[in-house]
């Protein structure tokens, strides 16, 4: 057993401050069991979202020494404990209290999302006929497990806070999980160039560091929705395709 000092952010949406706590810690241990042992021995009151402990569920995620990240996956090994650790809350979106912050935002753009509509049947018998490279592709995305990690890193949503204006990485991969569907029959580019605002992704990939499922999420998914952006509404000759296709029918 040792000592290590975890400087952790207590306050809420009116303010507050950095607050150091000396806890003992031992082999294996990550930091949200620094946390739990804080809570124990110091400070009964401080407010942490948790659930399964498992790196699953999304719930720990915070900012560890600056960087985005899970608190039940970061173990104290991997840091250095002759310095404070510093534990902040997500500052992309708004703090409640302590370590948890509000992301109900981030629901509230999913509704917003077309659904899934797929196409009528192929076969009589109300089946489909899909290529598993088709079904392989979007199975990726289905690892997320809504973390937001990705948004707080994002400096569209940190440090811009166009919140209105942007729906962030981890609804680009879920439009990306829906667009790429061999299924799935709706339109969603308009909404992305606009509504959306893919635009503003400038593919720095910092989304995908921050990752705890290790989805590409600029490679696989924002990169092809911006491909779909620019040959609907920027391509020439995909427009005359159009404009004839049209005029044939």
């Amino acid at each position: 057993m040792s000592a290590a000092t975890f400087r952790v952010w207590r306050g809420d949406a009116s303010g507050g401050e950095l607050v150091d706590y000396t806890t003992e810690v031992s082999e294996g241990m990550v930091v949200l069991d620094a946390v739990h042992h804080i809570q124990a021995e110091h400070a009964n009151d401080l407010a942490v979202r948790w659930n399964c402990k498992a790196g699953k569920c999304g719930s720990c995620s915070a900012e560890i020494n600056g960087k985005p990240r899970l608190m039940c996956m970061t173990r104290l090994s991997e840091l250095d404990l002759s310095q404070p650790v510093t534990v902040e809350p997500m500052k992309a979106f708004p703090a409640l209290r302590d370590l948890v912050t509000d992301v109900s935002w981030n629901f509230r753009v999913k509704k917003g999302i077309r659904p899934f509509r797929p196409r009528a049947p192929d076969a009589a018998d109300g089946t489909w006929r899909v290529q598993q490279a088709d079904v392989d592709r979007v199975q990726e995305f289905r690892k997320c497990i809504e973390c937001f990690l990705c948004q707080d890193v994002c400096h569209v949503l940190r440090d811009h806070h166009l919140h209105e204006e942007f729906i962030g990485p981890r609804y680009l991969v879920y439009t990306a999980a829906l667009e790429m569907h061999p299924l799935d029959v709706e339109d969603r580019v308009p909404e992305l160039r606009q509504a959306q605002g893919i635009g503003y992704c400038n593919i720095t990939k910092c989304c995908t560091t921050v990752c705890p499922e290790g989805i590409k999420i600029t490679d696989n998914a924002i990169i092809p929705l911006k491909e779909r952006v620019v040959d609907q509404f920027f391509d020439p000759l995909g427009k005359l395709v159009k404009i004839f296709s049209r005029r044939q029918s």
